[in-house]
């Protein structure tokens, strides 16, 4: 029998590890994915996932079920990459890695470089190089809304959960980071 997330929780909070390694094992993978988005690095995303789990454990008692265990997660995940990127600006600046963001994007997309014009490949990959650095260009604020909206289709109440902002706030950062990579993108028309 598959358990919904709310008797997951509600067994963890009374101690069950299993339940919760059921809570990890269903939502790592999406919460990797949205976390890679945002910090472009994988190996710091899957310390901030991992990151992500150990403080919805230590606080899992504090969850009183006022939104979705999902949208709460999520508001852990995206807020530890905003704090993480906010401190790697400082830093350094993330390089871009090509072969993962085109080996990501085939795997999703279903499209593979069989029997295409070599001119179409170069450009589409060209194109995903650029729409990789569009999107590292943005703040990290606008950078959470276009990852959670555009790759993780979460509405606008989701996601104004997620970021614990008002639904205006969440479509006004996404019509400003939309903005943004249309004007940084405009050259591909």
């Amino acid at each position: 029998m598959e358990y919904g997330d709310a008797e997951l929780v509600q067994q963890a909070q009374g101690g069950d590890k299993v339940a919760f390694k059921t809570l990890v094992e269903r939502y790592q993978r999406r919460l990797l994915s949205v976390v890679i988005g945002m910090v472009r690095n994988q190996d710091d995303a899957g310390e901030l996932v991992q990151e992500t789990f150990i403080r919805a454990y230590r606080n899992l008692e504090g969850f009183k079920g006022d939104s979705s265990f999902y949208t709460w997660i999520y508001r852990i995940a995206v807020n530890l990459s905003i704090d993480f990127q906010r401190k790697e600006r400082k830093r350094t600046t993330i390089e871009f890695d090509e072969t993962v963001a085109l080996g990501d994007t085939e795997a999703a997309t279903g499209i593979t470089s069989q029997g295409r014009d070599p001119f179409v490949q170069v450009r589409n990959r060209e194109l995903v190089g650029k729409v990789f650095q569009a999107i590292e260009e943005l703040t990290p604020n606008h950078r959470a809304v276009i990852m959670l909206r555009e790759v993780e289709g979460l509405s606008y109440e989701e996601i104004a959960d997620v970021l614990g902002c008002s639904m205006g706030t969440v479509m006004s950062r996404l019509h400003y980071a939309r903005k943004q990579l249309q004007a940084r993108l405009a050259e591909f028309g």
